[in-house]
């Protein structure tokens, strides 16, 4: 998974703190120390997916589309990385050795393959039950002040 993902996510509770208002993409990147091109390129594809408005101007930037109770860790994993599943079998058991079985000895799915289709599922299953707001909560109840130290530090660098 790219580290866009965490980016992202991080991004989307920023603005959440920031009651709604629109943060240019440098602004978000420069609490991260992150280079502000390359988070742009990951928050474009949250505005694709209805997770992000962007508006353009001096006074633009991104905004949440909709509230964090109604955005899941799938959602935002699924806008950054696809929807293709993470792993993909390649049938590499009908090669080398096993190359002169008969047809019908692959008649059955690849054991790997099953396995990892169902940990994937669980996987996902997790992510769409969490949303960014039960993240929001942790990170606030992990260090108290965290949204007004946040606020803080974008009005000390003027938005």
């Amino acid at each position: 998974m790219s580290e866009g993902v965490e980016w992202a996510a991080h991004c989307c509770l920023v603005l959440d703190w920031m009651d709604g208002e629109a943060m240019p993409t440098a602004k978000l990147a420069a609490a991260f120390e992150l280079p502000a091109h390359y988070l742009n390129k990951q928050l474009q594809p949250l505005a694709k997916a209805g997770i992000l408005t962007s508006t353009a101007g001096k006074k633009g930037g991104f905004r949440l589309a909709r509230p964090l109770e109604e955005i899941t860790l799938m959602d935002v994993v699924a806008a950054i990385e696809g929807p293709q599943e993470a792993f993909q079998c390649t049938e590499i058991r009908q090669k080398g050795v096993w190359a002169d079985e008969p047809e019908s000895a692959f008649k059955l799915p690849c054991a790997i393959d099953g396995a990892m289709k169902s940990a994937e599922l669980e996987w996902r299953k997790a992510l769409a039950s969490k949303t960014l707001a039960d993240i929001s909560a942790t990170a606030c109840g992990q260090a108290p002040g965290l949204k007004d130290r946040v606020r803080d530090w974008y009005a000390q660098r003027g938005r």
